[in-house]
């Protein structure tokens, strides 16, 4: 990731050819699986119509044609810290996902869930030249916003208008050719871990892949999850991964604030397997077949048997009731969730007009999560599916692969970025300039 916004733009555009050609692979990154999903298009007139804001593709009709997981190798908090192992389990989802769908790919989008996510609430105001606003005076004010300085070693890697304003008048999803003074802008910017991106980009460079596009999981599930009235009113979406919980409040069609915390289903399979003393392997199946987080009076007289190789009959033959079981998971899911609680009174959440909370991911299907959820959250929660998509098939349709799906929806409907538009030279992202400062300094 040389420059922010000129490999941001190379990379939408990378991504506009790609579709045109017909076919894209979407890659979900995570701790416990890696799913890919391979897009193909159809109609080529989709592209016509792609200036400035609205959703770049249209409407465009996509179908999947190749779909595949594997178990993740080197992902940890949803961040790569084993590139060898990563990039051979990539290879293999993305080779099984092609011979489904008996076409090669090149290009893909991706998303990873860790690297420190942070919000910032931008602002930018401008005086309008003519009466009506064109596609410069969009550009111009939201390269007015002041762009915080969020600290070395971070990268951008959402920034999204969610507001406009003209003169009195605000809530505008598309000021365009509308007729005012002033022009005002809100813009949501997220910024990640520049180690994390650099080593996915990396890692899918080593594959033998081009990288036409990168987004946060938190973003992604939420578009896949919420419905759309929810995403309007203001809703919260808590992707329940393996390696860290995502967490991103949409209103008006909008992100307006993401975070990770870095706990998920893998630290409850951790904790059986450390109260029980089993493998990992064992205790992730008795968390998939017995786990809960509510006990009740039955839950003492139904046993669990526990069947070891150590060679220790004694030990091996072992059996615990599934209120023990439920008594070592119930903690760690409340640590998870007030974590989460944590984050969205931090965010402001309960100043939303609609708290309505969606949970989803592999480890939102823990059951009675969404009864405890609703407690220590406070607010309404239902547990959130990834809407259908065409060609989807059956065992991709559960919660796990929300991310997968919202994917599918970023690569095809994308929302409009700060890249989209060109931005006057003089007022490129900040850093870029003292970056070129700096180098001339040094080498003039």
């Amino acid at each position: 990731m040389i420059e922010l916004y000129e490999s941001q733009r190379a990379m939408r555009n990378m991504r506009k050819a790609a579709m045109q050609r017909g076919v894209v692979a979407v890659l979900d990154v995570g701790s416990s699986k890696i799913a890919c999903l391979v897009l193909r298009f159809d109609g080529t007139d989709r592209l016509a119509e792609m200036d400035g804001v609205g959703s770049m593709a249209g409407q465009s009709g996509f179908r999947v044609i190749g779909a595949a997981t594997t178990r993740s190798r080197g992902v940890r908090f949803g961040e790569i810290n084993a590139m060898q192992e990563t990039e051979r389990a990539i290879r293999t989802a993305i080779q099984a996902a092609q011979k489904m769908a008996k076409i090669r790919v090149d290009h893909v989008i991706a998303c990873f869930a860790g690297a420190d996510p942070r919000s910032y609430g931008l602002d930018g105001s401008i005086e309008l030249e003519g009466h009506v606003v064109t596609e410069q005076d969009v550009a111009r004010v939201l390269s007015a916003c002041d762009v915080p300085d969020f600290g070395p070693h971070r990268e951008v890697l959402h920034a999204q208008p969610v507001n406009f304003a003209l003169d009195h008048r605000s809530g505008l999803a598309d000021p365009r050719g509308q007729m005012g003074q002033t022009l005002t802008t809100d813009m949501h910017m997220l910024t990640v871990d520049e180690a994390a991106v650099q080593n996915l980009a990396h890692c899918v460079k080593r594959c033998d892949l081009e990288l036409a596009g990168i987004a946060s999981s938190s973003y992604v599930s939420g578009m896949a999850a919420l419905v759309e009235d929810e995403q309007e009113l203001g809703a919260a979406c808590i992707d329940m991964g393996g390696g860290a919980t995502g967490l991103s409040i949409f209103m008006k069609k909008h992100m307006i604030y993401a975070d990770t915390v870095r706990m998920g289903g893998d630290h409850v399979t951790g904790d059986i397997s450390m109260g029980l003393q089993v493998p990992m392997a064992t205790a992730e199946r008795i968390k998939t077949f017995y786990g809960g987080v509510v006990a009740t009076g039955m839950d003492d007289r139904e046993m669990i048997e526990l069947e070891g190789d150590t060679g220790d009959w004694e030990h091996d033959r072992r059996t615990v009731s599934r209120a023990e079981l439920i008594g070592i998971m119930r903690p760690r899911v409340e640590e998870i969730l007030e974590e989460v609680r944590a984050r969205l009174d931090a965010a402001g959440f309960d100043h939303l007009p609609s708290q309505q909370i969606v949970l989803t991911g592999g480890g939102s299907q823990i059951p009675g999560l969404d009864g405890l959820a609703s407690k220590i959250l406070g607010q309404q929660v239902r547990l959130g599916r990834p809407m259908r998509v065409h060609g989807l098939p059956q065992a991709a349709t559960g919660p796990g692969f929300a991310s997968a799906v919202g994917m599918c929806l970023f690569a095809t409907h994308p929302q409009d970025e700060w890249w989209d538009f060109d931005l006057p030279v003089e007022r490129y992202p900040v850093r870029s300039l003292r970056r070129a400062v700096r180098w001339f300094r040094d080498n003039w």
